[in-house]
């Protein structure tokens, strides 16, 4: 197939394009600017510059593609483009990402539409953010937590506007879990290193992660199988963050994390890290397993923080 890939420079993209290119597809891929186009190229894509915020740049770059899918990951979330990751202020951390997830989602949709229709798969989101009630393990039953009075209610608001769009569309939404893997998480793994990484309260907020190179094969096997509906893209265990974040600083060789009580935490991070470390919510790959066929080259977060994380 003809895959567009919007989106392709970033690190999901990286991995995503030469899965893609080694099944045979002829991929466009996307940068935002000319300085990713020769890296694009060595995956084997056709590369193009495009603004996933104006309607033209798209238009042009998808009729220029002529493709028979669009895949969207389009995000700003690396420290090129919003900073260092900032919880207390979610909301402006995540502001160019929420503007993607909405107006790119809407430049893609209505260039599908001018170019026949392609099949469209999106990124979406499933790590901590599952309903605040009930069990600890969600399924795609179960709805996302609208994250009510926190700054992260734009992100949420964003996520649900991508999937809402996407599946009416006739296509299909990947909840990615935390993505972890070169590129991904060293922010995070630089955090935990200077031990400003702490575990909040009882550490009993469950999260789900999934590693680039397994996110990308189930974009994959969603490209070529026409897939439809949601999909929870995670490993085989979501766990509570006083077993991962340990591990995880084991895994990077630093100190174990500090403990501090959610009041402080509050104070210093803000609320959505208190909710993501206390009472997030995990999810359930069992779906995606069984229609998608999918197989994760790494099942367990403790296999891949060990070995894949680098």
């Amino acid at each position: 197939m003809r895959v567009f890939v919007a989106g392709g420079s970033g690190v999901l993209g990286q991995r995503l394009v030469p899965q893609l290119v080694a099944r045979g597809h002829q991929v466009t891929a996307t940068t935002t600017g000319p300085g990713k186009l020769g890296l694009l190229g060595q995956l084997g894509a056709d590369a193009v510059v495009m603004d996933g915020l104006d309607a033209d740049s798209v238009a042009t770059a998808v009729a220029s593609a002529r493709p028979d899918a669009i895949v969207h990951q389009m995000t700003a979330i690396s420290a090129a483009h919003s900073g260092k990751p900032d919880m207390k202020h979610f909301d402006r951390w995540f502001a160019t990402t929420i503007r993607l997830r909405t107006e790119g989602t809407d430049h893609l949709l209505a260039a599908a539409e001018a170019n026949g229709m392609p099949h469209v798969v999106a990124q979406s989101y499933a790590s901590w953010n599952g309903i605040r009630t009930g069990g600890w393990v969600k399924t795609e039953e179960d709805p996302l937590d609208p994250e009510e009075g926190t700054k992260a209610r734009p992100g949420a608001d964003a996520i649900r506007y991508v999937e809402d769009r996407v599946l009416e569309a006739g296509g299909a939404a990947l909840r990615y879990g935390g993505l972890y893997g070169p590129g991904a998480s060293d922010d995070q793994v630089e955090l935990v290193r200077k031990r400003q990484f702490p575990l909040v309260g009882g550490g009993t907020g469950y999260g789900s992660w999934v590693h680039l190179d397994d996110a990308a094969s189930a974009t994959v096997l969603a490209v070529e199988q026409h897939a439809k509906g949601v999909y929870n893209i995670v490993d085989d265990e979501p766990a509570p963050a006083g077993e991962w974040l340990p591990y995880l600083a084991a895994c990077a060789g630093a100190k174990p994390p500090m403990r501090v009580p959610r009041w402080l935490a509050r104070l210093l991070a803000g609320d959505v890290a208190v909710t993501m470390m206390t009472e997030g919510r995990g999810f359930s790959n069992a779906k995606a397993k069984r229609e998608l066929g999918w197989e994760l080259r790494y099942p367990s977060w403790r296999q891949g923080f060990r070995d894949g994380l680098f």
